[in-house]
């Protein structure tokens, strides 16, 4: 059996434990599923689609290829610049309909409330971009060997890196700094943490923020491996969830461990029972470790 499936499996992986951080965080600070978090995968990808055209056609910018990758600096710029907007979305997307429903405490009215909002974010990704597949980059790129039968992209490598650095900073920003302190005061007890002064409707928005940039991240390491489409991230949202109640709620590196394992399951699955099969596998990895350690890998014990 060829050992291709591995890296297959570790990109894949890589994207989804990428997008299942803003999963984890918003699951952990907030007590809620949000549904809608796969269209803010689609939205930041498209987003950097938009905004890495519109600086190659007017701001002059150089929109060749950075060395044997396949993409320029124009989407690198564009795609920090399509986080901010994607995370600014996201948080407007709760100012205007999830924190009314929560100030009500009607949680279970939210979850149900973040389906329709999958659904409209959707079809107003169809409406403002059109169906159409479309791609972040018309290079082709030759698959390198690296040992084993392997072989991967220059684009594969670097992604793989910058998901890895992603939740390395996320990590540290939790554990290190005055706002990450704050954060896990908010997740163990809102109530307490505003009594002690940490402002808990700026801890909220900043989550709001941070996990939907990160899922335009997300976006952005598929669209340059796949066709960017409307229903990307709709697909890509139970593994998501998968990987970060894997890795265990609240845990940002358990979400990219997570999503790593997910990857590899499904490579696994497309490899030994057939395509159809890939989300079935992926399961089956989540179901067996949860039976042993219910909280997940790295979640906290009771």
């Amino acid at each position: 059996m060829t050992l291709q499936f591995l890296a297959d499996g570790l990109i894949a992986g890589a994207t989804i434990g990428l997008g299942a951080v803003g999963v984890t965080l918003t699951y952990s600070i907030l007590r809620f599923a949000n549904f809608a978090h796969g269209e803010f995968i689609s939205l930041g990808c498209y987003l950097t689609l938009l905004i890495a055209a519109a600086i190659g056609a007017f701001a002059g910018w150089s929109v060749d290829a950075i060395g044997s990758l396949s993409f320029g600096w124009n989407v690198i710029a564009a795609a920090l610049l399509a986080m901010a907007l994607t995370g600014l979305c996201a948080w407007a997307l709760d100012a205007v309909l999830f924190r009314p429903l929560r100030n009500r405490g009607a949680s279970i009215t939210a979850v149900i409330a973040s389906f329709g909002a999958s659904l409209a974010l959707r079809a107003a990704i169809e409406v403002l971009f059109s169906g159409r597949q479309a791609s972040l980059s018309q290079d082709l790129q030759i698959a390198l060997p690296v040992g084993a039968g392997v072989r991967v992209t220059p684009d594969q490598i670097a992604l793989i890196g910058v998901a890895v650095v992603a939740v390395c900073v996320v990590h540290l920003v939790l554990t290190r700094t005055r706002l990450g302190r704050s954060m896990r005061a908010v997740s163990e007890n809102p109530t307490l943490a505003r009594v002690v002064g940490v402002d808990v409707a700026g801890v909220i928005r900043l989550t709001w923020i941070i996990g939907g940039a990160l899922a335009c991240a997300a976006g952005v390491m598929l669209g340059l491996v796949v066709q960017i489409r409307p229903s990307m991230g709709a697909e890509l949202l139970l593994p998501l969830f998968a990987a970060a109640i894997l890795g265990g709620i609240g845990s940002v590196p358990g979400a990219l461990l997570g999503g790593l394992i997910v990857g590899l399951a499904e490579a696994l699955g497309v490899q030994w029972v057939g395509a159809e099969w890939r989300a079935a596998m992926a399961f089956l990895v989540l179901i067996a470790v949860l039976l042993v350690r219910p909280r997940g890998l790295f979640g906290r014990t009771a």
